[in-house]
């Protein structure tokens, strides 16, 4: 039997003349890491501790007390206290608890010691995390994990970036099934409602082996929402503001549960206008635009976003659907949609809070259902899911070259439906293993319409099998190893010119013909991706190695675009020569945690035998600059580093650094970075914990101080970006004006304290001389019901 040990120690507050505050913290005293998820509950008293083990008890009346603390996988213990001026400290001694039924022994693990366990390099993010470091997209709320950055488009859109590799390189997954939009675009945000998500799993490195094609870089795993307690009914209503671009934003969202079925639903809106920049100018293809009020005009938007979830639950099965629709309006920089605006007779500053031309409109809906089924040892899970993403970017009708005055302004419409079944088993032949075998079938069905054209239409059938095994060798000792093996097929669709060209003939006449932009095509593509890792528990020390192999289909866009992107002043072709990517990548992973300190370090290096990207040429199209999709060898290192301490028991300090090295080694490129390498940062955060006060439990005042050195590495043409320093500041707590109700949370954000001029280097509008949003004041409230 594995002696645990779990230290909980109690104090008290005086509230009031009669009414007292328990404070106590879980602790696992053999290798003094914090337990989170234990139950501490008495007559009329209840408390989970948190991610960091404290919990509270609050307004408790003096007397004596029984407590309760349980743990899954861990034996109850029973303490008996005396709440009042003066309260003893006690320590508990609780032991995992180990179950023999006949000849099976079953071990209770929590989360975190799974996650060790593992080889894999992950993060877990809970929802308090979310809660406390909302922004204004998902993405831009996990940039503070170290080696996960963003790629901004505007004040509500972002793209995920892992390690310096975004795009199609990093899969989102929702629900068990794979995110699919146009992520391949520049301009393309993720549409997926924060304030729906709990819990989000990130993985750095190649994760193919699992979520297939596509998850080179790493995942976003965004996980599925804890089942509600049996006979409760909860919900709650998130309000923001905001200063900078005049956000107003709500959310609600209610759980609830009888026996066997269970429910949750949510609505949100966002309505938020242009968004000010610490200057009041930007020079543009050698053009100045002078900004009004220091608005970056037009980009103002709305969000509505609706999501429904219906499940069963009854002894070894489980089931859950939800439907959710994404639909927002936002709109494009319009200084950044070609120089045209120069002679528009839009009247972009008349308001900061109207969508004009250029902007895009995206509705994305999705219906997924996860279905799992126990039968002996073996777990069979089957995900289904539909999704429909319909995307249109509208800009004014102008003529360009031999194309004359567009009919209306739909520039470009994409519109895109993905069919997705997974089937795994999961089961354990043994004591010392832990299988997995699946397959997962996705089909893609793109359509376009529009005058402007990019990408032609396409269809796509992907299918993997894997198949990966984590064997005990001692239990601080796991190894993980599997394979996997991928077919694709890629079915792009013919497209011509909707007006005549001029063409010079050899003989000195000239012709007038629709020209052909993209022709009917047929790839195919297979590979095979593999992992090996290795991972060990010593004491308060978890060493991890692994070792892994992905690779990546090309997309139409890299394979057959044929067309002017005027979103980046460009001139895109594709190339149907192109192989798919190889990554090979080496992660370590060192992780030191105690009751009081914790340290980590994730080194990785990474090698890639045709990385593809789109290279500037020196050929003209009209008057914009033609960029070709080529491939290359690329090495890459680097890693993240981080550290925590708490000091005088309400101070606690966290550090982090991350950095990557890129170069490629052969190609037209040969010796230079890849494009939107993030630089060398830093991230040092301090937070105090004070007493409570009247009404406000638990306030927090936290500073975060971010330090970005100069990326003097840069691919031409882009530019080097200078370093910078920025300083946000927020404030939490817990408020209680009536002690009948549930408190609710309030939390207010500085960001940007000092109005700091700097760029963001892997930031869309950084190519046009934009600067990141200046000082931003956001409050938001959560008022549970």
């Amino acid at each position: 039997m594995l002696g645990v040990w779990l230290y909980f120690s109690l104090c008290s507050m005086v509230f009031a003349q009669d009414s007292f505050q328990i404070e106590g913290s879980v602790v696992n005293a053999n290798t003094l890491q914090p337990l989170e998820g234990a139950n501490i509950i008495g007559k009329g008293l209840f408390s989970i501790s948190s991610s960091t083990g404290t919990f509270t008890i609050k307004n408790v009346a003096e007397g004596t007390y029984s407590l309760t603390i349980s743990h899954i996988g861990y034996s109850s213990e029973t303490v008996t206290l005396k709440v009042g001026p003066k309260m003893d400290t006690l320590k508990i001694y609780l032991r995992e608890s180990v179950t023999e039924l006949q000849d099976v022994e079953v071990n209770g693990k929590t989360k975190k010691r799974e996650t060790q366990e593992l080889a894999t390099v992950s993060h877990t993010v809970s929802k308090d995390f979310l809660d406390k470091n909302r922004e204004n997209s998902l993405m831009q709320t996990l940039k503070n994990i170290p080696g996960v950055s963003t790629i901004n488009i505007g004040s509500g859109q972002s793209k995920p970036v892992i390690r310096g590799l975004g795009f199609n390189r990093v899969v989102v997954v929702q629900n068990s099934i794979k995110h699919e939009a146009q992520q391949w675009g520049n301009d393309h945000g993720l549409e997926i409602d924060q304030y729906g998500v709990e819990t989000v799993k990130i993985i750095k490195g190649p994760a193919s082996l699992q979520y297939g094609s596509d998850a080179i870089a790493g995942v976003v795993d965004i996980q599925t929402s804890k089942l509600p307690v049996k006979n409760s009914l909860k919900g709650e209503v998130n309000l923001l503001g905001e200063t900078n671009n005049d956000l107003l934003g709500v959310s609600a969202g209610i759980q609830g549960r009888k026996n066997k079925w269970f429910y949750r639903g949510r609505l949100t809106y966002r309505d938020y206008g242009d968004y000010k920049v610490p200057t009041d100018k930007i020079n543009y293809e050698n053009y100045i635009f002078e900004l009004h009020d220091n608005n970056l005009r037009n980009t103002a938007g709305k969000e509505a976003d609706a999501s429904l979830g219906i499940g069963f639950i009854s002894g070894n099965i489980k089931s859950e659907t939800n439907f959710s629709n994404v639909n927002a309006k936002n709109g494009f920089f319009a200084n950044a949609h070609g120089l045209e605006v120069r002679s528009s007779s839009i009247d972009y500053d008349s308001s900061n809070r109207d969508v004009d031309l250029p902007y895009h409109k995206v509705n994305h809906f999705k219906i997924t259902n996860n279905t799992s089924v126990g039968i002996g040892n073996h777990t069979l899970h089957l995900d289904l899911g539909y999704q429909n993403n319909h995307r249109e970017e509208r800009s004014e009708p102008v003529p360009h070259g031999y194309m004359p005055t567009p009919p209306d302004s739909k520039e470009r419409i994409f519109d895109k439906n993905t069919y997705t079944l997974n089937i795994k088993d999961s089961f354990s032949p043994n004591q010392r293993h832990d299988v997995a075998a699946g397959v997962n079938l996705e089909y893609q069905d793109n359509n376009i319409g529009g005058w402007g054209f990019l990408i032609p239409a396409y269809n796509r059938f992907t299918i993997g099998a894997f198949a990966y095994d984590q064997f005990e060798l001692h239990p601080d000792l796991h190894l993980l190893g599997g394979l996997r093996y991928d077919y694709g097929v890629l079915d792009s669709k013919s497209h011509y010119d909707w007006y005549p060209s001029t063409v010079n003939n050899s003989d000195g006449s000239t012709s007038y013909i629709y020209l052909q932009r993209a022709k009917n095509k047929t790839l195919n593509f297979g590979n095979i991706s593999g992992s090996l890792g290795i991972s060990y528990i010593h004491k308060n020390t978890t060493y991890k190695v692994n070792l892994g192999k992905s690779f990546r289909m090309p997309l139409a866009n890299e394979l057959a675009s044929d067309g002017v992107n005027y979103h980046m002043y460009r001139y895109e072709r594709g190339n149907l020569d192109l192989d798919p990517e190889s990554s090979y990548q080496l992660d370590l992973d060192i992780d030191h945690t105690t009751a009081a300190f914790s340290f980590g370090a994730s080194p990785f290096v990474n090698i890639f035998e045709n990385f593809i990207y789109l290279n500037p040429t020196s050929n003209y199209y009209e008057t914009l600059q033609i960029y070709e999709y080529t491939q290359s060898k690329v090495f890459r290192a680097g890693g993240e580093i981080r550290a925590s301490t708490t000091v005088l028991k309400n101070l606690q300090l966290d550090a982090s650094a991350e950095y990557v090295y890129s170069k490629q080694t052969s190609g037209p490129k040969k010796g230079f970075t890849l494009p939107f390498s993030p630089p060398l940062s830093g991230l040092f955060s301090a937070s105090y914990q004070f007493k409570d006060f009247l009404f406000l439990y638990e306030p927090k005042v936290k500073a975060d101080y971010r330090i970005t050195a100069a990326q003097n590495e840069i691919v031409p043409p882009e530019e080097v970006t200078e370093g910078y320093q920025v300083l946000n500041m927020s404030f939490t707590a817990q408020m209680n004006l009536f002690k009948s109700a549930k408190p609710f949370d309030v939390r207010v954000k500085l960001n940007n304290v000092l109005n700091t001029h700097f760029y963001d280097h892997t930031s869309f509008y950084r190519l046009i001389d934009v600067p990141e949003p200046g000082r931003n004041l956001s409050i938001s409230l959560t008022v549970p019901f």
